[in-house]
């Protein structure tokens, strides 16, 4: 779920979303997702209110674990946030997830380094593309093997094969698969999976 961007479609107070020149201040790559607003405690503690409702969804459906998108928006923010912003509201996305007995994934950015799971307290990691752009070391540094990692065939570093043969090489090695960037159904033309 989109944790620290709204979700497209959604209508959050302005607030809550960073302002810019012209409004709430939106993703360069997702111009639907607006950055939510964590630089205040009580920013902080509204948002994980509204997103409250959204784990406890996943909680109800039977879900396991939930990851919380984009927790390095404030490289997306202008300036306005920072990371220990994003580790604050992550704390607290954390604590409510595990109440509800969900496991936790940190997602996006390893520039926080042991932070995420020392601070905020996230069991394991999903990234995306930590091959392509060489991180997949990075977050097995600090998960050790409990690293999922997706990649898109649209950008590979190489064959299927040769992405497999680089993570599997790593140790400890992620978890890995290798698919279409639009996550087709296997009965629809553009559909890619390989498993690493």
């Amino acid at each position: 779920m989109n944790g620290f961007q709204t979700q497209p479609g959604e209508t959050w107070p302005d607030d809550l979303l960073v302002q810019g020149d012209d409004g709430p201040l939106v993703d360069p790559n997702w111009d639907d997702e607006s950055i939510l607003d964590t630089s205040t405690a009580a920013k902080r503690t509204a948002i994980a209110a509204r997103q409250a409702t959204t784990v406890d969804r996943c909680a109800d459906a039977g879900f396991p674990a939930v990851e919380f998108d984009n927790l390095d928006s404030w490289y997306r923010s202008a300036g306005a946030l920072d990371a220990d912003d994003a580790l604050a509201l992550a704390t607290l996305l954390v604590d409510h997830a595990r109440g509800r007995g969900l496991a936790v994934a940190q997602k996006n950015t390893t520039d926080i380094g042991s932070r995420g799971r020392d601070e905020a307290g996230f069991d394991f990691a999903i990234a995306e593309e930590c091959d392509r752009w060489k991180e997949c070391a990075d977050y097995t540094a600090v998960y050790g093997p409990h690293v999922l990692d997706v990649e898109y065939t649209d950008d590979l570093r190489g064959t299927a094969d040769e992405v497999c043969a680089r993570i599997l090489a790593l140790d400890p090695a992620p978890r890995a698969i290798v698919r279409d960037r639009d996550l087709v159904p296997s009965s629809e033309d553009g559909y890619a999976y390989a498993a690493c």
